[in-house]
C-alpha cells in the first residue's frame, strides 16, 4: 500500500507499482527486420515520470469544470520529440505539475500504437487506485493482442472512400486544409447547451428520426455541413467522415474482448457524400441519416478487415483511410476521465488542450450547471469566419447571442 506524503511522491511510486501489471508499457517497440512489423521487448526500462511546478493557480485556467484550450498548454507535458518515430522511445510520458495554490495538473502522452484513448484512461485510473491506496486496481489489465490480430492472407473489404484515394492521389483536387501550416490556422472550443441541440435537433422534419439520434450523431452530421461548406470545396466533390468506434463489448460472441483489454480496439466508420448532397437542398435528416448509416454498417468482419488494411499499409507511406476533404470526428464523452479518483485531490477538467485536426467531442457542465457538450475545432482563418457565419444559421444566432465560450466562436 502506497503511503501518501505529497502527490508527486504517491503518483510516482503508483507509477511504478503500476507497470507491474502493465508490464509491456515498460518495455520499447522494436521493428522485427524485413516484416515492417512492430513487437514489444519488455525490457523493464520503464516509463517516463517529470515533477514540475508553475507559478500559476488554478482558478487562472477558468471556472470549474475545465475544458480547453488551457493557457501554455504545451506546458502540461513531457518534451517527447518526434511523435512519429515511435522505435526505441519510451510508451508513457506522465508529467505532474505543481500549481501555486496547492493542486496539481497531470499531463500524460502514450504510445497509440500500444493503446487507445479507452486504454490510456484504464492506466490512468490504474495509478489512482495505488496512489490512493488500493492493494491493487479495480481493473487487471488484459493484454490479449492475439484477438485483433492480422490475419493470414489478409481479407479486406474496401471502407467507403478508402482505396480508391491512393490510387487516383495526383487526380484529387488540393485541400486548404492540408496545405494550410497547423500555426496558421484558428482553434476553437465550441459549447452547446441543452438549448442549443433541443434547437438543432428541432431541424430534424421526421419525429421518429429526432427521437432516436443521439446527440453524438446530431452535432456531428450538422458540423461536417457546416466544415464542408466553409472550407470551400468544389459542389461534385467528395467530402468523407471519419468516426471511431469502441469494440469493446459490442459482439462479444465473434470478437470476445476482455474485461480490461488496454489495446486499440477502434473500428473507424467512414462515410461519404458529394459536396452538393451534403450542404445544398438535402435537410438535415439526409446527413443525420448518413452517420448512423456508417456506426450501422460495422461488423465483426469490417473489424478485423480494418486490421488487415492497416497492417498492409504499415511501411508503404500510405494510410488505411481517405487523407483529403475528410472530417475527424471522435467521441470522448464517454472514455471516464472524469471518473479519475485519488482520493485526496477532485477532478476539475481535462481533455485534449492541444489543438489537432481531429474534433475531439467531450461532456460538461456549462456555466448554468447544465450538461453539455464541447466540440473542438481547428480551421484556417477564413474558414473559421465562414464556418461561424454557418453554424450561426443552424442556431439562429445571427443576433450575436450565440452561447459558446468566451473563448469560442
Amino acid at each position: 500500500m502506497i503511503k501518501m506524503s505529497t502527490p508527486a511522491k504517491a503518483i510516482k511510486a503508483a507509477l511504478a507499482e503500476a507497470l507491474v501489471y502493465y508490464y509491456p508499457i515498460a518495455g520499447r517497440l522494436r521493428e522485427v527486420p524485413g516484416t515492417n512489423k512492430l513487437v514489444v521487448d519488455c525490457t523493464g526500462e520503464g516509463a517516463v515520470f517529470v515533477q514540475a511546478s508553475a507559478n500559476v493557480r488554478l482558478e487562472e485556467f477558468g471556472e470549474p469544470p475545465l475544458r480547453g484550450p488551457y493557457p501554455c498548454a504545451e506546458e502540461l507535458f513531457c518534451d517527447v520529440g518526434d511523435t512519429k518515430v515511435v522505435v526505441g522511445k519510451p510508451l508513457f510520458f506522465l508529467q505532474l505539475k505543481h500549481l501555486s495554490c496547492g493542486g496539481f495538473a497531470l499531463g500524460f502522452q502514450a504510445c497509440h500504437n500500444i493503446v487507445d484513448a479507452f486504454g490510456l484512461i484504464q492506466l490512468v485510473k490504474s495509478i489512482a487506485d495505488l496512489a490512493r491506496g488500493d492493494a491493487r486496481p479495480a481493473v487487471l489489465p488484459a493484454w490479449e493482442r492475439q484477438i485483433l490480430m492480422a490475419r493470414t492472407p489478409p481479407r479486406i473489404v474496401v471502407l467507403t472512400g478508402a482505396g480508391a484515394e491512393h490510387k487516383n492521389a495526383d487526380m484529387l483536387p488540393n485541400d486548404v486544409l492540408l496545405s494550410t501550416p497547423l500555426e496558421s490556422m484558428v482553434h476553437r472550443h465550441l459549447l452547446f447547451g441543452p438549448r442549443d441541440i433541443a434547437h438543432l435537433r428541432g431541424h430534424i422534419a421526421q419525429p421518429h428520426l429526432s427521437k432516436l439520434v443521439t446527440t453524438f450523431e446530431l452535432l456531428t452530421a450538422v458540423m461536417w455541413r457546416c466544415r464542408t461548406a466553409a472550407l470551400g470545396y468544389e459542389a461534385g466533390e467528395k467530402a468523407r467522415l471519419v468516426f471511431p468506434l469502441n469494440a469493446r463489448g459490442r459482439w462479444k460472441r465473434d470478437l470476445p474482448i476482455p474485461r480490461g483489454y488496454y489495446g486499440n480496439a477502434l473500428l473507424h466508420a467512414v462515410v461519404e457524400a458529394t459536396v452538393r448532397d451534403l450542404c445544398s437542398g438535402n435537410p438535415l435528416d439526409h446527413t443525420v441519416e448518413l452517420v448512423r448509416g456508417a456506426k450501422a454498417d460495422v461488423s465483426p468482419e469490417r473489424m478485423r478487415s480494418m486490421v488487415d488494411m492497416m497492417a498492409l499499409q504499415r511501411g508503404r507511406g500510405q494510410t488505411a483511410f481517405p487523407t483529403r476533404h475528410v472530417y475527424w470526428v471522435s467521441n470522448l464523452g464517454r472514455i471516464g476521465d472524469d471518473a479519475v479518483d485519488f482520493g485526496w485531490a477532485d477532478w476539475v477538467g481535462g481533455g485534449f488542450p492541444l489543438p489537432k485536426l481531429t474534433s475531439f467531442h467531450t461532456t460538461g457542465k456549462n456555466q448554468d450547471g447544465h450538461e453539455s457538450v464541447t466540440v473542438t475545432l481547428l480551421l484556417p482563418g477564413r474558414a473559421m469566419d465562414r464556418f461561424a457565419k454557418e453554424i450561426a444559421s443552424w442556431l439562429n444566432k445571427h443576433d450575436g447571442g450565440n452561447r459558446f465560450t468566451p473563448s469560442s466562436l
